[in-house]
């Protein structure tokens, strides 16, 4: 029973309890719980404010940039704006050549052209240099401008390209979402599949996912035994293999990746052994490195302390008499394993997953480094479009956000499946 509830009820039966200063018991804990409320939140608002800057924050502005689509809005406005009464038929009228004329004025004085004619290119390739080759003349049009803009290029007639123009008239976009899902607006405004040799991210979306749960099922098959191997022997033997565990964490990533490159290379360590053994042929070496195999046996190698800590954390609380109780009742070694021992290992099991998983996932250095074209994760084509132009930009903030969107939904089935709660991380 609280502190409230007790002057709750002296309250109710007549006797007010009072603090020594004539103030009301019930308004003086109030006040002191308010206080204690108070100062836990600033105790925890400067970690607060790191979230919000350094988390919150960044995820909101790549959200923002993915659909924020200010191009033609911002640099053409005559020409939106005179847009927004064309029904979409034909060519438009003489007042939207007009308005885009003016707009051209302007966007050449103000080097503004340029960014919409990147923009209109990526979707209509070879449009920029129709669109900046007139710019440049803008100021000799003389009306009518219809006839002016199709005798400098038959380009301006199509009906596509007003079309576009008119549906770029929107800030919100969600184009650069359909380009990284392979889809894209037709010339009618439809959503459809892009050709097939532009078809690469769903793909590379899949890989990502595979290779990650096959990354993270080799460090349960690796991890189990050697954290059970830890958990069991003597302090002074699984201090020296904690050791051992823990010393990739002491080497520098680039270190390690460089060296599976030169352990798995053609002419590396492993295929020298193989020829020597006679496993293979000299000429039949095995091709291990900068493809999928290289990528999946070097993430393996640096995760892998990612799952043995935490089953480590988790078996080393198990006491041994456990599996001696079921073994004296009667269970066979392997049933007593299934029933008694691999249960109570699940927290760990479940943590060292979440985290393997999580990490393979947008792991970007060693794919880089080891996996080739076949062998690279979506993360790797993010990187590529945030250091490339403004679009390509916006292209790979859509790409992160769906990343992150599956990772999140990840995390719920797994929080249904197992619950988040039940894990143990050390």
């Amino acid at each position: 029973m609280t502190d409230a509830t007790m002057a709750d009820m002296a309250a109710s039966g007549g006797q007010e309890l009072k603090t020594s200063d004539g103030r009301s018991l019930k308004a003086a804990l109030k006040a002191s719980q308010s206080v204690e409320r108070r100062r836990a939140f600033l105790l925890v608002l400067p970690l607060l404010a790191l979230l919000v800057a350094s988390f919150i924050i960044p995820i909101g502005q790549l959200v923002t940039r993915s659909v924020y689509n200010p191009e033609v809005a911002s640099y053409l406005p005559e020409t939106s704006s005179a847009l927004s009464g064309w029904n979409g038929e034909g060519v438009p009228d003489e007042e939207v050549f007009a308005a885009l004329a003016a707009d051209m004025v302007v966007g050449a004085e103000n080097r503004t052209i340029g960014r919409v004619a990147a923009r209109i290119n990526r979707e209509m390739p070879g449009t920029r240099s129709m669109i900046m080759g007139l710019s440049r003349s803008a100021e000799e049009l003389q009306p009518p401008y219809r006839e002016a803009f199709l005798a400098d290029d038959e380009g301006w007639g199509e009906q596509a390209l007003w079309r576009f123009l008119k549906r770029e008239t929107r800030i919100i976009t969600p184009a650069y979402y359909l380009i990284a899902t392979d889809l894209e607006y037709n010339a009618e405004g439809e959503i459809v599949q892009r050709p097939e040799n532009y078809q690469v991210y769903r793909t590379l979306f899949w890989r990502t996912a595979w290779m990650s749960l096959t990354i993270t099922a080799l460090c349960v098959l690796l991890g189990y035994p050697i954290a059970h191997l830890l958990a069991t022997q003597p302090l002074r033997i699984a201090n020296i293999l904690m050791i051992l565990v823990l010393l990739p964490f002491w080497t520098s990533l680039l270190v390690r990746t460089s060296s599976w490159i030169v352990l798995l290379q053609q002419q590396g360590v492993i295929n020298d052994m193989l020829v020597w053994l006679g496993v293979v042929t000299d000429s039949g070496r095995l091709r291990m490195i900068y493809n999928k195999t290289g990528t999946i046996i070097a993430m393996t190698h640096i995760l892998l302390p990612f799952m043995i800590l935490p089953l480590y954390s988790v078996m080393k609380t198990i006491p041994p008499s456990y599996m001696r109780a079921a073994r004296s009742l009667g269970a066979t070694q392997t049933y007593a394993f299934t029933r008694v021992y691999l249960p109570l290992t699940i927290p760990g099991l479940a943590a060292g997953v979440l985290l393997v998983f999580i990490l393979a996932i947008g792991y970007y250095i060693t794919p880089a480094l080891v996996g080739g074209d076949s062998g690279i994760f979506i993360s790797n084509l993010i990187a590529s479009n945030m250091q490339s132009s403004l679009a390509n930009l916006k292209l790979g903030a859509a790409l992160a956000t769906i990343l992150l969107v599956l990772v999140m939904l990840f995390y719920f089935v797994f929080n249904k499946l197992i619950g988040v709660d039940r894990l143990k991380f050390g």
